[in-house]
C-alpha cells in the first residue's frame, strides 16, 4: 500500500526512516476502517498521521483506534486459546503515565478492576508508548503477580533482593512489582497490596489431606512482558489478562518438572505406585491435580475454564472468524491442552500457521540492557 496524498509523498521523501512507519500506519487505518466503521474519512486520517510523523517521528492513535488495536491484538495471538471474547476486552487508556509510581498505582488498579471478585474481566492497561529517541517505561516481569519460589522466578528475586528486597523466604511470596523508567536506570521497586490479589488456596473434592500440601495459587493471570504494537506504533508498558483455564496452573505451573515439580508430592499423596512408569502415576497424579484446582477455584467463585470446554470454545471462535474471512493463526503445540490433548476438540484437525508479520500484535520484547553494573537482569 501507499500513500496517494501529496504531503505523504512529500514526507517519505524528505524522511525515509518514516516510511515504514508510514506504511504500517496505513494498513492499520484501513483495517480499522473495513471492520469498524464510524463514517470518519480515512484520507484525512492518513493526512493526519502523515503531518504528525513529518513533525514529531511518530503520531497518536485516537482511544477508538488504541481500543480496537489491542482488542485485534489478543484476536491474532496465536498461541491463545481463549479468543473467542477478544472482542470484550476492557481497553485502560493510560498513555498519559510514564512515571513510575503512576505506572504500578495503576498496575494494582488493574488487578483489582480485573479480580471483580473473582468474576474475572479481560482487561489491558496500555501505557505511554515509544518516542523517537524516548523509550517508554517497562515492566520487568513475566505477569503482574509472581511467586518468588516458583523457580522461573530465581533471576527476578535476586534482581530485587540486589534492589532491597527484603522477601523471599516463605512459600508462595508475591514479588514485588518492578518498573524501569529508562534502559540506563535501575527499576523502581513496589510491593504488591494484599487487597490486589485474591489468591485461591487448593484443595480436593475427595480427599481431605490435600489442603496439607499448603498450595494455593492467584486469580488474575496478568501478563507483563510482553510489547503491544499497533499499526507502527510500540507501547512497551502494556499488562493484560483474560482468565486462566486449569491446566496452565494444575498442570504446568505446578506440574512441570522446572517449576513447582508435584507430581512425586501428590502421587504419594494418593498412595500411587512410582515404581514404574508404566503403572502411569504422573498421568493419574496429574489428573488429581488438576481435579484439585478446578474444585478449589470453582469453591472460591473464581472464573476458571476447563480444558475441554476452552478447545469447544475456541472451535466456535473459529467458525465465527470464518463468517468474516478472517485467519485464525494458530500455534497448535500451544492451543492443545497438556492434559488428555487428544481427547480435546482441538486436537484432531490443523490451523492457519502463526505469522509474525501480523499486526496488531502482542509481542516478547528482546532482553533488556543491564541496568548496571550490581543489577543484571535477564528474563527467564
Amino acid at each position: 500500500m501507499s500513500f496517494h496524498h501529496p504531503r505523504a509523498a512529500s514526507a517519505r521523501r524528505h524522511a525515509p526512516e518514516h516510511s515504514a512507519l508510514l506504511e504500517a500506519a496505513e494498513v492499520f487505518v484501513r483495517q480499522f476502517a473495513a471492520e469498524e466503521p464510524d463514517g470518519s474519512d480515512v484520507r484525512r486520517r492518513i493526512e493526519q498521521i502523515t503531518a504528525q510523523v513529518a513533525a514529531s517521528g511518530t503520531y497518536e492513535h485516537t482511544p477508538a483506534e488504541l481500543a480496537y488495536g489491542a482488542r485485534v491484538a489478543w484476536r491474532n495471538s496465536a498461541r491463545c486459546i481463549g479468543r473467542l471474547y477478544w472482542n470484550n476486552l476492557t481497553v485502560r487508556d493510560l498513555r498519559h503515565l510514564d512515571h513510575p509510581d503512576d505506572i504500578a498505582h495503576e498496575c494494582f488498579e488493574h488487578l483489582r478492576i480485573a479480580t471483580n471478585n473473582g468474576r474475572i474481566r479481560p482487561v489491558i492497561s496500555v501505557f505511554a508508548p515509544d518516542r523517537p529517541g524516548r523509550p517508554a517505561p517497562r515492566l520487568l516481569g513475566e505477569q503482574l503477580v509472581r511467586y518468588a519460589d516458583d523457580p522461573r522466578s530465581v533471576q527476578r528475586v535476586a534482581m530485587a533482593k540486589e534492589l532491597g528486597w527484603k522477601g523471599g523466604e516463605s512459600a508462595f511470596e508475591v514479588l514485588p512489582l518492578m518498573v524501569q523508567a529508562a534502559p540506563n536506570r535501575p527499576p523502581e521497586l513496589y510491593e504488591v497490596p494484599e487487597d490486589a490479589v485474591l489468591e485461591v488456596p487448593l484443595t480436593h473434592p475427595q480427599h481431605p489431606d490435600f489442603a496439607r500440601l499448603g498450595l494455593r495459587w492467584y486469580a488474575v493471570p496478568a501478563v507483563s512482558d510482553m510489547s503491544l504494537e499497533i499499526g507502527g506504533i510500540t507501547y512497551p508498558a502494556a499488562p493484560f489478562n483474560g482468565w486462566y483455564m486449569g491446566t496452565e496452573i494444575g498442570s504446568r505451573n505446578l506440574g512441570d518438572t522446572d517449576r513447582y515439580n508435584l507430581l512425586p508430592a501428590v502421587a504419594a499423596l494418593f498412595g500411587l505406585d512410582t515404581s514404574s512408569e508404566r503403572t502411569l502415576w504422573r498421568d493419574r497424579a496429574l489428573v488429581e491435580l488438576n481435579l484439585a484446582v478446578l474444585h478449589s477455584y470453582s469453591a472460591a467463585g473464581v472464573t476458571m475454564a476447563d480444558h475441554h470446554t476452552e478447545s469447544t470454545r475456541f472451535l466456535a471462535h473459529i467458525e465465527r472468524e470464518s463468517r468474516h474471512q478472517r485467519p485464525v493463526p494458530t500455534d497448535w503445540s500451544w492451543i492443545v491442552p497438556p492434559l488428555s490433548g487428544s481427547a480435546t476438540a482441538v486436537f484432531h484437525r490443523y490451523y492457519d500457521l502463526p505469522d509474525e508479520r501480523l499486526r496488531p500484535a502482542f509481542v516478547h520484547r528482546g532482553t533488556p540492557p543491564r541496568v548496571d553494573n550490581a543489577c543484571p537482569y535477564r528474563p527467564a
